[in-house]
């Protein structure tokens, strides 16, 4: 397990107060707790924290998680970055320069704006990358299958673990969203989504059992199947 100190720091740093957020249910651990906290410094599976923590952004429009997601997670893949508005100049992924011709084949921007992107949308947009994305459908998977293979890509530095789930499902307000996973906790089984609307809510600890039942609701956006997740690997 890498040393995680200076990353949490990286992290708790780049939040906004508990008080400027929506209120958790109790159900839910803040990152930004004291209890949150030692649970990443005790978390046996957290490589990808790290890699994702130094690229973590908010996203900059309400139907831009999945944007935001694909920012993060393409900056954490070591990928060749275009130029970027942002950073003047120099190559970062951001959420503008993740359009491309080849995203639009996938779904325009402009209907993104609209209505955000669905589970099989997201990983056209990897793909539209050349990124391998393997789709998983929570109604064609298991909470068993889901644990093992989302602590295996979070132990390793060579993947990442993306979450569609429905946010009521886990106690927050209202719809579907998307967010990599940070670490898992074995001890309480539970994962750190590292929430990319981070002026809403903080990165939280959920329980491995309400997460899956949170991707496990149909999507009306995608012909009513499942939410899920993606293991988008290098």
């Amino acid at each position: 397990m890498r040393p995680v100190l200076p990353g949490l720091l990286f992290l708790a740093a780049a939040l906004p107060a508990a008080a400027e957020t929506l209120s958790l249910p109790q159900s839910l651990i803040a990152l930004n707790s004291a209890e949150g906290g030692q649970m990443l410094l005790s978390s046996e599976a957290n490589a990808d924290y790290f890699d994702l923590s130094i690229h973590f952004t908010n996203q900059v429009h309400p139907a831009f998680c999945g944007p935001a997601t694909i920012a993060m997670v393409l900056n954490a893949l070591e990928l060749p970055r275009p130029a970027s508005d942002m950073t003047l100049g120099l190559g970062m992924f951001d959420q503008e320069n993740v359009f491309t011709d080849a995203t639009e084949a996938v779904k325009p921007r402009a209907r993104i704006e609209r209505a955000g992107l669905t589970l099989d949308e997201l990983a056209g947009m990897f793909g539209a990358h050349e990124v391998a994305a393997e789709v998983h459908h929570a109604e064609d998977s298991s909470l068993d299958a889901f644990r093992k293979a989302a602590i295996a890509s979070l132990e390793d530095d060579q993947s990442f673990v993306l979450v569609n789930y429905l946010r009521a499902g886990i106690g927050q307000e209202r719809g579907g969203h998307i967010s990599p996973l940070g670490a898992y906790d074995a001890e309480t089984d539970r994962f750190l989504i590292l929430d990319v609307t981070r002026y809403k809510y903080p990165p939280i600890w959920v329980e491995a059992a309400a997460l899956f039942d949170a991707m496990n609701t149909p999507d009306s956006d995608n012909d009513n199947r499942s939410r899920g997740y993606l293991l988008v690997s290098r």
